[in-house]
């Protein structure tokens, strides 16, 4: 299983990446192998604030439907747009082009409750 140690990770399965003051999140390669193939995801908290754990929109996959939950307190800046058209990019590249938000970072602390790539494979039987 990918589990890159520069991200940090949830127990819902997703993950950050920190470039600055902005954060790019995505689920993990975990979570996609779970969801299966993945056919729409639906994001519109463009521009909005979302709290850390809150919802930021839906994945959906042929079986099933699942809920995005943010790792962090932000605003959402960007939402991928790559995955309007190709949303296996989140099954085939799910750390790169598969990304789905990008957001600020309110609070810097929250990111100290996030799971490092260890605990995270520990908690997934990686």
């Amino acid at each position: 299983m990918n589990l890159p140690a520069t991200l940090k990770y949830t127990k819902e399965h997703e993950w950050i990446r920190v470039e600055g003051d902005v954060a790019f999140i995505g689920i993990t390669d975990h979570a996609q192998k779970e969801l299966g193939d993945i056919v729409y995801v639906d994001i519109d908290t463009l521009d909005k604030e979302v709290a850390e754990g809150e919802v930021f929109g839906t994945v959906e996959a042929v079986k099933t439907v699942s809920d995005l939950f943010s790792p962090i307190s932000g605003t959402v800046l960007e939402i991928n747009d790559k995955l309007d058209g190709s949303p296996e990019l989140v099954n085939s590249d799910p750390y790169g082009d598969g990304w789905m938000i990008k957001m600020s970072i309110a609070n810097t602390a929250e990111l100290d409750a996030l799971l490092s790539s260890e605990t995270y494979g520990e908690l997934v039987g990686a």
